[in-house]
């Protein structure tokens, strides 16, 4: 006699039908931002649209945004030896990295607008920029030192006739080979060393002078990102102070330079990006620029890395407002959507505006950059404090703005699956990168104490929306007065340069923005009608006017 079966135990209910989740952000098209779309137009730069779209649908699309989750989650590998024992040198990247690299690149995003001869081409590019920082920041460091690098080569005429046309090339050719024979060229950047960080003065790398006119560099740097990029500038001291340099990895005869990868360092976020301890030994290097000018130099390429981190930081701050925006549209919470939520709508709504003055401040400054270029004084002038001001507070604000947007999600923002603790990690880069909060402050006093026409200039500025609100207008008084030279200018610096900022931004919302942005703005942040957190601005501020200005989904 068979044994009885057993009971078969059956669900008394469905209990893994998933409902009021909102559906993955993927298949749209990141450039659907009027605040963009806007900058873009006015700064000069409205034949991109088109491009720019088609960047946007490709950065929205789930397969991108997996490629995007593999580079950081399949970090690079360093290999120092070939399995003979050869030393090689060489970071292994996945194959998702490449493919973001090549998107990138041929968007024109690296040197390509050094090329471009029509007004707005810098604008452009600045535009595409965000939009790829939008889908995954990290593979943009070599894509933003390559971009960075022109102007400052330049300063050598023969070395940038060699290596400018590819520089400004919108073919992604990765390996290790003599640059001459490639058909595209990445370029990074070797200035801190350990002991001395921001102050490069304290570089202890030596550069000795060939009797073929080139260099031999000795020494060791301490945060080298993107170490498969082909050429690198590289600041060390000569007889005559301290230069800057040319270093290739790869020789022009083909044989590799001295450009031993000590380690990678282990970092917070940017995962997907090398970054590197090289180690010189008798490398081979061009001088660029006058010996003993190698800070003069060099800050040709820092100036626009710093308006990299200017893009990157409001694009990042847009990402992570794009993603709670829409959770909020889908998630339905005590029987509303969570966007139709009094409280929740506040949130978002002092998110929107933190984004819009970040994305309007950064636009901007790329059309300044932009005009610079083509031989503009006075916007030239302009850059000088506005960059400052807005590597440091746009930088400044983005973490705090990220963790308030990943806390719209609730737990779901807190799960890697979601992408937002990889734009928190991310968050705090900008800020750290190029020039800490305290570098950008006191740069900007440098500028104060030294060079009358900045200050000029960053007062025409504000001044074009001079009596169009009686916030800034009491704002902008009160900073002119702490603009004044001062003993206790270092002390106060922080404090300055962060008014300047949100003065500067104000004038250009006022100017630019729609009427309900403006208003929000100089109340909450001018005029202290504003909470310490997000989420804070008073009772009849038009949320509806800054919910309109979300990015589309």
């Amino acid at each position: 006699m068979s044994a009885a079966a057993a009971p078969v135990s059956r669900p008394t209910g469905v209990t893994h039908q998933v409902t009021n989740q909102a559906p993955p952000l993927a298949g749209h098209d990141v450039a659907a931002d009027p605040v963009l779309l806007e900058g873009l137009e006015r700064e000069g730069a409205g034949w991109h649209r088109e491009e720019l779209h088609r960047l946007g649908r490709v950065a929205g699309s789930a397969e991108a945004q997996q490629w995007a989750d593999q580079a950081n989650r399949h970090e690079p590998e360093l290999h120092t030896h070939d399995r003979y024992g050869n030393r090689i040198d060489e970071v292994e990247f996945h194959p998702a990295y490449h493919r973001l690299m090549d998107l990138s690149v041929s968007a024109g995003l690296a040197g390509a607008a050094w090329a471009d001869p029509r007004p707005g081409a810098h604008v452009a590019r600045a535009a595409g920029f965000m939009v790829a920082t939008t889908l995954e920041p990290g593979h943009l460091c070599p894509v933003s030192m390559t971009y960075a690098v022109v102007p400052a080569l330049r300063h050598a005429p023969e070395l940038a006739k060699t290596y400018e046309p590819l520089l400004t090339s919108r073919v992604y050719d990765p390996g290790l080979r003599a640059p001459a024979g490639k058909n595209g060229l990445l370029a990074g950047m070797g200035m801190t060393e350990k002991q001395g960080g921001s102050d490069v003065r304290a570089n202890t790398t030596t550069a000795t002078e060939q009797p073929d006119g080139s260099w031999r560099l000795r020494g060791h740097k301490w945060f080298t990102s993107a170490p498969m990029n082909d050429l690198f500038l590289v600041l060390a001291q000569a007889p005559g102070g301290l230069s800057c340099f040319l270093v290739p990895r790869v020789l022009p005869d083909g044989s590799r330079n001295t450009f031993r990868i000590q380690r990678l360092k282990d970092k917070l976020g940017n995962r997907a990006n090398a970054s590197s301890e090289p180690e010189f030994d008798d490398t081979v290097a061009w001088l660029v620029g006058a010996e003993g000018k190698g800070v003069r130099t060099i800050i040709d390429m820092v100036t626009m890395t710093r308006l990299d981190c200017v893009l990157g930081s409001a694009a990042g701050t847009r990402a992570a407002l794009a993603q709670a925006a829409h959770h909020a549209r889908h998630r339905s919470v005590f029987g509303a959507l969570l966007i139709d939520q009094p409280l929740m709508r506040n949130v978002l709504a002092d998110l929107a505006l933190e984004s819009e003055a970040a994305t309007t401040l950064a636009l901007r400054l790329a059309g300044a950059a932009d005009r610079a270029q083509r031989g503009d004084a006075g916007e030239r002038a302009f850059l000088r404090l506005a960059t400052a001001a807005g590597k440091y507070w746009v930088c400044k604000r983005q973490p705090v703005a990220v963790a308030e947007a990943l806390e719209c999600l609730g737990g779901n923002g807190y799960d890697e699956a979601s992408g937002m603790p990889r734009l928190y990690r991310e968050a705090p880069l900008n800020g750290i990168w190029e020039g800490s909060g305290n570098v950008n402050a006191l740069d900007l006093q440098r500028a104060l104490a030294r060079e009358p026409e900045a200050l000029e200039a960053f007062r025409a500025e504000v001044e074009l929306a001079a009596g169009a609100d009686h916030r800034l207008d009491a704002a902008w008084a009160g900073l002119r007065e702490e603009l004044r030279p001062t003993e206790d200018a270092q002390l106060r610096a922080r404090r300055v340069i962060e008014r300047a900022a949100l003065v500067l931004q104000a004038s250009l919302l006022v100017r630019h923005a729609p009427p309900a942005v403006a208003d929000a703005f100089c109340a909450s942040r001018l005029a202290g009608e504003h909470g310490s957190a997000f989420g804070t601005l008073a009772p009849g501020t038009d949320f509806g006017g800054l919910l309109a200005r979300l990015p589309e989904a």
